[in-house]
């Protein structure tokens, strides 16, 4: 974990004033009078892929609003394995559930490189009293969280390998209305082990099937890694 900047008009190393992802995420509302408000330090971090942002069952003490990257939340089933519940993306909230609970409910892990911005759950609680309109969007950052959840495992884990990872590139495709300036087109996912653990597939399952649709002409790989591709014809993965 990487502290990006070492000063601030604030304690903390963030400029929530002049972030450009400010109208993404919970201080889109604010105005100056609210952030007046704001005592506790918020601090800009970057974690490289494969850290941990949280861990399952510590203690809950602050939230994280995504800048850029993708972050996947793993939950331990009663088995032993883990299961990746949901993917987040920029202008999403990692930590959600502290305000709700004492402890996490899941791990939050980078796939990528991924910035954070990580507010004390006593900013949040200071600005819920001062603040109306920061407890509306709270309140629907957490019902979309709990819809996209059970989205994730309900669209996911439906069908054969082929429509589960048709469901997947669909999901991954950057929502025009959070993402204006992204191509609708392009597609950037993750290694095949995590792909396999989020859709219940093997790995050479994962790997044999992205194959084939890039031999059918449905996508293109546009890196080395395979880590991003270009949709070539969305009609036939909507109607796989």
């Amino acid at each position: 974990m990487i502290p990006i900047k070492t000063e601030s008009a604030w304690r903390g190393t963030a400029d929530c004033r002049n972030c450009g992802m400010r109208d993404m995420v919970l201080f889109a509302d604010l105005n100056d009078d609210d952030f007046d408000l704001i005592h506790a330090p918020i601090d800009e971090l970057e974690f490289a892929a494969g850290d941990s942002l949280q861990r399952m069952g510590d203690q809950a003490g602050s939230l994280m609003m995504l800048k850029a990257g993708m972050v996947k939340l793993v939950r331990n089933l009663s088995d032993g394995r883990q299961r990746i519940v949901r993917v987040l993306r920029a202008g999403d909230v990692v930590g959600l559930e502290a305000m709700f609970s004492e402890t996490y409910d899941s791990e939050a892990v980078a796939l990528t490189h991924v910035k954070v911005c990580r507010l004390p759950v006593s900013v949040i609680e200071r600005l819920n009293t001062e603040t109306p309109r920061l407890h509306k969007r709270l309140m629907g950052k957490w019902h979309q969280s709990l819809r996209e959840a059970d989205d994730w495992l309900a669209d996911l884990n439906f069908g054969n390998a082929r429509q589960r990872l048709t469901g997947l590139l669909l999901k991954m495709r950057p929502d025009p209305a959070r993402y204006p300036d992204a191509d609708p087109l392009v597609v950037s996912l993750f290694s095949r082990e995590d792909m396999g653990a989020m859709l219940d597939l093997k790995l050479e399952t994962v790997s044999r099937t992205l194959t084939a649709f890039v031999r059918e002409g449905l996508i293109q790989p546009t890196d080395r890694q395979g880590r991003t591709y270009r949709i070539l014809n969305l009609a036939a993965l909507e109607n796989p």
